[in-house]
């Protein structure tokens, strides 16, 4: 027992030195760059898959392992890990910061929530719509994190305000009187100090019969443990959390850089093929946007019928009069807005900004025009979407926000400085340097793969694939990243594929893109774990859900997500990349195959 307990303990590190040593043979016996390759790219993967290190700490091994084997300098690898993708990076999250410093994110997704009406399924797609967009611009972390907060008070809202119906109806009854139902102190967070001991879970109200039916609603479910006025309620709270969770990750399949797996994938491939230049913001967005809003309009369908029913009579049934309890949601959302202010100059300077990186990605080579990317023609493919995001972000540093003032000795204010609208405290604060590693730590492993001949092995390989349907390769691509991406990380997961299935598709003489594309948006598909995404930890640390709620709702979700990019890879994205075509710019291992 006390051995087992020690191997608990210590089981990091026996699995470190476990793998290292099980997996020797592979070099030592062959002696060959593929095997030595081979080996660090194991190695790599199950310590990636298993987190025995932490994943960017992981991402440094091909730095130390490939100068080792003699498979490619030193000087060359560390190259390896600073690409265009971190200058992108660094552009966008000086917008990030920027947009979260001065509370612009809350506004946006408040404002398109009150457009959206009060009605719970109306509500829910509010709430999807708003943070599927942030999500396009945020990470899905920081989106999930800021606006479950709201979500979850007006989940308590409307569970209070029906706690209010009841209590009017009782004291109707026993012939009193209830001089008006506020609810106002629950979103101020200013109720007493009784009502939050007798009702933490449902914000308390000022009027005593609310308090007593609140506390009479405490008594009864304490012998249960349910801190739930109803089932629907539990069931409200539980649709809110999910599509807060799946919208974010949703909104991120619809730019290069709304999620780290689009810019892994945008960097690998203008890498691996350089004289494509088809991959730009652009492209992506176009590409993206119409499978992005027909899954978020599926998921929502199917959250609301697993959790509230889908009454579509009801959802559209003209000129009905709200109840309280839409009435108290549309108020609590008014007040969370109203407690912002009005706009400052700093949310319009910023909202400008952003309008003008995005409009710039957009023109730089939407494709079926020329963009602004032409005036540098004589320097072709040198100006990128990282060139736009740099020259916006930097922006953010040197736009004043705010006069910074002094007293003088004699009493006077005066100036003395200005504060831009970030800092570089703030922005480090923000930037997400395991990610920047770990992306860097993949781009290193593809350029050992390449150089060392392990791509033309493992292609050379998995050509009898290309045997089978096309649809069905992909189909099995797709399935199998989507599996993957449940126990590991989405970044890892993407790093790791893209070195074998850019020479699967090479091996059997199809467009790259059509086994790249649908595989780089099915490793976003980790819906069905807590472990699996961020944004599922964030909604799932609530206490609404339980790990079942997650696995039966993410589970139609991804066979939603897999569909929807099955059917937008065989209808609206082959004409726009023309895939059915082997591509010039891709190389052909179809004649070293062959006897």
């Amino acid at each position: 027992m006390k051995l087992f307990s020690y191997i608990l303990v210590y089981r990091k590190f026996l699995l470190i030195a476990f793998t290292l040593l099980v997996l020797l043979p592979l070099p030592i016996i062959l002696r060959t760059k593929e095997a030595e390759c081979a080996y660090v790219l194991f190695v790599v993967a199950i310590f990636w898959l298993t987190e025995a290190l932490p994943l960017s700490v992981t991402a440094l091994l091909p730095g130390l392992m490939f100068p080792l084997f003699g498979i490619i300098p030193s000087k060359t690898v560390a190259s390896s890990y600073f690409k265009d993708f971190h200058l992108l990076l660094i552009g966008v999250i000086c917008l990030a910061t920027s947009i979260e410093k001065w509370n612009l994110h809350r506004r946006i997704a408040l404002r398109m929530v009150m457009m959206v009406g009060v009605n719970p399924a109306w509500l829910t797609l509010g709430f999807m719509s708003s943070t599927a967009f942030l999500s396009m611009w945020l990470s899905n972390t920081s989106t999930a994190a800021m606006v479950m907060p709201i979500a979850e008070a007006v989940s308590q809202q409307i569970m209070s305000a029906e706690a209010e119906v009841e209590a009017t109806q009782m004291t109707y009854f026993n012939g009193s009187t209830n001089n008006g139902l506020e609810i106002d102190e629950s979103v101020n967070g200013e109720e007493t100090n009784e009502s939050k001991e007798k009702t933490k879970p449902v914000p308390g109200h000022s009027n005593d019969t609310e308090k007593n039916s609140s506390k009479m609603e405490v008594e009864q479910n304490a012998g249960t443990g349910n801190k739930y006025r109803t089932e629907k309620d539990h069931m409200m709270c539980k649709l809110m959390c999910l599509c807060i969770a799946y919208s974010s990750t949703i909104g991120g399949l619809t730019t290069i850089t709304g999620t780290s797996t689009n810019l892994i994938f945008a960097e690998h491939f203008n890498i691996r093929y350089p004289d494509c230049r088809c991959i730009n913001f652009g492209s992506w967005f176009m590409l993206t946007f119409p499978a992005a809003i027909i899954i978020l309009l599926l998921s929502w369908i199917w959250l609301q019928w697993l959790f509230l029913g889908f009454n579509v009579k009801e959802m559209f049934k003209c000129g009905k009069t709200k109840t309280f309890r839409q009435k108290a949601c549309a108020e609590v959302i008014k007040q969370e807005y109203q407690k912002l202010g009005p706009i400052r100059s700093q949310e319009i300077v910023t909202l400008v900004l952003f309008l003008v990186m995005a409009l710039l990605w957009f023109s730089r080579d939407p494709g079926f025009i020329s963009g602004w990317s032409v005036l540098f023609s004589e320097y072709l493919g040198f100006v990128t979407d990282s060139t736009v995001a740099l020259l916006v972000g930097l922006l953010f540093f040197l736009i004043p926000a705010k006069t910074l003032t002094k007293t003088t000795p004699t009493g006077e204010i005066i100036a003395f400085d200005y504060s831009p609208l970030i800092t570089w405290k703030e922005f480090q604060s923000f930037m997400p340097w395991d990610i920047a590693i770990l992306v860097g730590g993949g781009f290193a492993l593809a350029d050992g793969c390449e150089i060392s001949g392990l791509s033309k092995w493992i292609g050379n390989k998995l050509s009898p694939l290309g045997s089978l349907p096309l649809w069905l390769i992909i189909l099995l691509s797709s399935l199998i990243v989507t599996s993957l991406t449940e126990v590991a990380s989405n970044p890892a997961t993407i790093t790791l594929l893209l070195p074998i299935l850019s020479p699967l598709a090479e091996a059997i003489h199809v467009n790259p893109l059509y086994i790249l594309l649908p595989s780089t948006l099915c490793t976003s598909f980790a819906f069905l774990l807590p472990v699996a995404n961020p944004p599922n930890a964030i909604v799932f640390s609530y206490g609404h859900l339980k790990v079942i709620d997650m696995v039966k709702a993410g589970l139609g979700i991804n066979i939603v997500g897999v569909a929807v990019v099955m059917l937008g890879i065989f209808t609206w994205i082959v004409p726009m990349f023309d895939l059915n075509t082997y591509p010039s710019w891709a190389p052909s291992l179809i004649n070293q195959t062959m006897p």
